[in-house]
C-alpha cells in the first residue's frame, strides 16, 4: 500500500460504487428478501441555479451517513435525488445572462425565453448533482427527478385541480406582497426583513397627529384607526372628521392644501403605544391595513403601481419612484405646515427573498389557497406525535406560523414554472375586461388538465391559458410523492426522515405534511431532523457577497472529501449551529493518514501469518492476553455507542467516540503492544479491530474506508458489508 492520495482515489472509488449498481435499491441483496425493511430519504431538491455550499454539504453528509448505515444493516435503502426549477431565481439568472448578450426577454417572447431557460438548465442545471457526487453522496441517480419533469408536472396540475374542485383554491383581488424588480407577487414566507434607518413623520390629520414611515401612501388613506379601548380617542370612533391634506392638483412647484373627510374606526390591531396611537389605514398598500378594511368595509385606493412608481391617483406626483415621491411629499408637508416633526426610527422593511428589493404591498388579482383546514392537518400531525420535529424547540416556530396563517398566494407573474391549468374565454375576456378589472369575480375560465376543445362560454374562441405560473413552493410541497413510480410510492412512502435547515420549516416542511395528508392520506415522514447552520468563526451568517462563504469544493480539492465530511460532522454537536473552523478538516486529513498507516501496518503484519480463510475467524479466547480482551471489549462498547448515537442523530458524538477508539485505544495502545508480539491470535485481533473499525467509520469517511477494504478483499464492497 502506497501513501494515501485522496485526489487519485476518490473519483475511482465513486465510479466503482456507481458501476456496482448498489445505489439503486432494486440491486441490493436485501431487495430479494421479502421481509427486508425499506429505508428512504428524499434529498431537499437544490435549485438548478445553485452550486454546492456548506449548508448543502452538511445536509448531504448527514443524509449519506444514515443511508450508508442503513444499507449496511441489510435494509433496502434508497436516497431519492432531484433538483428544483426555482422559478424566480432561474428566470433572473437567465435574464441576466441574456442581457450580457444584448438580448431582452420581451424581444424573445415567452415561448423562446422558456426555451432559453431549458437550454441553460440542460447545460448548468445539474452542476450541483455532480458536486454532490464529489462529496460521496450515494443517491440513486437513476431515480433523479426534476420538478418540471412531465410526470411531476402532471402531479402539480392534479393538485391544483383537486384543491380548486374542493373549493380550496380561489381567485380574488387582495393586497399582496409585490416585488417591483421581479414583477411578481410573493407569499408571506418569501419575504425577508432587513433593518433600516428611517424617519418617523408626525403629520396633522384634523384633530389628530399621527406617525408614519410612509407619507407617500397618504393619498391612498381611506380611514384612520385607533384601539377600541384608547380613552383619548373614544369620542371620534365611527365618526367622519374633516382634515386638511396636500392638494395633488396644480404645479409641483407650489405646494397647497385642500380639505377632505375621513372616517375613524376602532380596531384591536392598533398599538396605542406606537406614535400617537392613531394610524392611517391604506388598504391598497399595507396587508394589515387591508385586513382592517375587510373588517370595517372600507374602500381601497391604489396610488403606487407595479413598477414601484406613483400612479394617476397621486396627481402631480404621478410617475415618481416611491423614494423620490417621499422626499417631495415630505418637503410639501413641511411647506404647508402639515408636517409637525420627524424623528430617527429603526425598523424592519420587507424585501424580496430573491433580489432584496423592497416589497410594495399592492392590490392584485391573484390565486389563493384557503389555508385554515390544511393548516389544522399540519398542526395535528405534529401535536399528535405522528410527525416528530427534532430538536423539539423548533416546533414553536412551526406552530406559530400555522396558528396565525393567512391564505397562500400561489400565482406568480413570471414565465418560468408550472403554468396554471386555467383557461380563459378570449371573447368574454375582451368584452368584459373593464368589468373584470373592477369586480374580479367573473367566471370566464375553466380549470382543466388540458385546453378544452370548445370554449363553454362563447362556443367560438380558442381558450387562452392563464399566463401566471405557480409558486415554486406549491410544486416542491409535493416532493415526497410527485414523480415517484407506483412501485416506489407503495414501497418507500412515507420516507423515514426529512433532513433540512430551520429556515424552510414553514416554506417547505409544513406544506409537505399537509400535502401528504391531502393527496396520499398519511404523513410523508415520521421525523423531521433540523440540522444546525454553519456560521463564520465569528458566529455570523456566511455570505458570498461579503466574502465570508466557504466553498466545500475548495475544501475537497485541498483536503479530500473524507476530511471535509469529517470536519463538518466533527463540529456538528447536538444539532447546534456550527462556528466554522477549518482546523477540523485538517484534523480529518490527519486522521485519514493515521487510518491508512494503521491499515498498512495491520495488513503487512497479518498478510504472511493469516491464511485468507482464517482472517475473519475470531481469536481463541483461551489464548488471548488481557490487552487483547481489553481492545475487543472496547471495540464492542464503541460499536454499541456509535449505533446508539447514529440512531439518535448525534453524528458528531458518534464520530468523536470512533476517533478516540481508532486513534488512541487501537493505534496508540494496542498496535504499539502488538509490535512486540507475534502469533496468529494477536493478528486475528488486529485484523478484527481494523475491519470492524472500517465498517463503523464507513458512513462518515466512505472513500478511504472502501479503498482499504479493496486492499483486503477486491471481491466485495464495504458499502454493502454487514454492519
Amino acid at each position: 500500500m502506497k501513501a494515501y492520495d485522496s485526489k487519485i482515489t476518490e473519483d475511482r472509488i465513486y465510479k466503482l460504487w456507481q458501476e456496482s449498481g448498489y445505489f439503486n435499491p432494486d440491486n441490493l441483496p436485501s431487495a430479494k428478501q421479502k421481509k427486508s425493511k425499506s429505508y428512504a430519504i428524499h434529498l431537499p431538491p437544490p435549485n438548478i441555479t445553485g452550486s454546492l455550499h456548506m449548508g448543502h454539504a452538511l445536509n448531504a453528509t448527514i443524509s449519506d451517513i444514515l443511508i450508508r448505515y442503513h444499507r449496511m444493516r441489510g435494509e433496502t435503502v434508497v436516497w431519492f435525488p432531484g433538483t428544483d426549477h426555482a422559478g424566480i431565481a432561474a428566470q433572473n439568472v437567465v435574464e441576466k445572462n441574456l442581457k450580457k448578450e444584448g438580448i431582452n426577454k420581451w424581444d424573445l417572447g415567452r415561448e423562446k425565453f422558456v426555451e432559453k431557460i431549458w437550454e441553460w438548465k440542460n447545460k448548468y442545471g445539474n452542476i450541483i448533482i455532480e458536486q454532490l457526487k464529489k462529496l460521496g453522496a450515494s443517491c440513486d441517480w437513476s431515480r433523479l427527478r426534476f420538478t418540471m419533469d412531465a410526470d411531476y408536472a402532471d402531479w402539480v396540475k392534479k393538485a391544483f385541480i383537486h384543491y380548486y374542485e374542493k373549493g380550496l383554491i380561489f381567485r380574488g383581488r387582495r393586497t399582496i406582497n409585490w416585488c417591483p424588480r421581479c414583477g411578481t407577487s410573493l407569499s408571506d414566507l418569501e419575504v425577508d426583513y432587513k433593518e433600516e434607518d428611517a424617519k418617523l413623520y408626525f403629520i396633522q390629520y384634523g384633530p389628530f397627529v399621527l406617525a408614519t414611515v410612509r407619507p407617500e401612501t397618504k393619498f391612498g388613506d381611506t380611514a384612520l384607526a385607533v384601539h377600541p379601548d384608547d380613552k383619548r380617542y373614544k369620542k371620534y370612533i365611527g365618526k367622519e372628521i374633516e382634515i386638511e391634506i396636500l392638494d395633488v392638483a396644480g404645479s409641483l412647484d407650489t405646494p397647497a392644501k385642500t380639505k377632505s373627510k375621513i372616517i375613524v374606526v376602532a380596531d384591536s390591531v392598533v398599538d396605542p403605544q406606537f406614535g400617537t396611537g392613531v394610524i392611517k389605514v391604506t388598504p391598497a398598500h399595507d396587508i394589515t391595513d387591508y385586513e382592517i378594511s375587510q373588517r370595517h368595509n372600507l374602500p381601497m385606493k391604489q396610488v403606487i403601481d407595479e413598477r414601484g412608481r406613483m400612479n394617476e391617483n397621486a396627481g402631480k406626483y404621478a410617475g415618481m419612484k416611491v423614494i423620490e415621491a417621499r422626499e417631495k411629499i415630505v418637503a410639501d408637508l413641511k411647506a404647508t405646515g402639515l408636517l409637525l416633526k420627524e424623528e430617527p426610527y429603526k425598523h424592519n422593511i420587507a424585501v424580496c427573498y430573491r433580489c432584496n428589493t423592497p416589497i410594495e404591498p399592492l392590490p392584485s388579482p391573484q390565486w389563493f389557497v384557503k389555508m385554515e383546514g390544511l393548516a389544522k392537518k399540519a398542526l395535528e400531525a405534529v401535536k399528535s406525535g405522528k410527525v416528530k420535529i427534532i430538536p423539539e424547540n423548533f416546533e414553536k416556530a412551526y406552530f406559530s406560523w400555522l396558528e396565525n396563517i393567512r391564505d397562500w398566494t400561489i400565482s406568480r407573474q413570471i414565465w418560468w414554472g408550472h403554468q396554471l391549468p386555467v383557461y380563459f374565454c378570449k371573447l368574454e375576456a375582451e368584452a368584459q375586461s373593464a368589468k373584470r378589472k373592477a369586480q374580479n369575480d367573473l367566471k370566464d375560465f375553466v380549470v382543466a388538465m388540458a385546453k378544452p376543445k370548445q370554449c363553454p362560454y362563447c362556443k367560438e374562441c380558442e381558450m387562452e391559458q392563464s399566463p401566471d405560473v405557480l409558486d415554486t413552493w406549491f410544486s416542491s410541497a409535493l416532493w415526497p410523492f410527485a414523480g415517484l413510480s407506483e412501485v416506489d410510492l407503495k414501497k418507500f412512502y412515507p420516507s423515514n426522515v426529512l433532513i433540512t435547515a430551520r429556515d424552510i420549516i414553514n416554506l417547505w416542511v409544513g406544506r409537505m405534511i399537509f400535502s401528504g395528508l391531502e393527496f396520499i392520506g398519511s404523513e410523508p415522514f415520521p421525523e423531521v431532523l433540523i440540522h444546525g447552520t454553519i456560521l463564520t468563526k465569528e458566529g455570523k451568517r456566511m455570505s458570498k457577497s461579503l466574502g465570508t462563504g466557504i466553498d466545500p469544493l475548495g475544501l475537497i480539492e485541498k483536503y479530500g472529501a473524507d476530511a471535509t465530511r469529517f470536519g463538518i460532522i466533527w463540529q456538528a454537536m447536538g444539532n447546534q449551529d456550527i462556528r466554522w473552523d477549518e482546523t477540523a478538516v485538517m484534523a480529518g486529513k490527519k486522521f485519514a493518514n493515521k487510518l491508512w498507516n494503521i491499515a498498512r501496518f495491520v495488513l503487512q503484519k497479518t498478510d504472511e501469518s493469516l491464511p485468507v480463510g482464517d482472517m475473519n475467524q475470531n481469536a481463541n479466547d483461551e489464548k488471548l492476553l488481557p490487552e487483547d480482551k481489553e481492545i475487543l471489549e472496547k471495540l464492542e462498547k464503541t460499536k454499541k455507542i456509535v449505533e446508539e448515537e447514529i440512531n439518535q442523530y448525534q453524528f458528531g458524538h458518534a464520530l468523536h467516540v470512533l476517533y478516540d477508539f481508532i486513534w488512541h485505544d487501537f493505534a496508540d495502545k494496542y498496535i504499539e503492544i502488538s509490535k512486540k508480539r507475534e502469533g496468529q491470535e494477536i493478528n486475528k485481533v488486529l485484523f478484527k479491530a481494523l475491519t470492524e473499525s472500517l465498517k463503523l467509520l464507513h458512513p462518515f469517511m466512505p472513500f478511504i474506508t472502501e479503498e482499504i477494504h479493496q486492499h483486503i478483499n477486491k471481491e466485495s464492497l464495504l458499502m454493502i458489508s454487514q454492519w
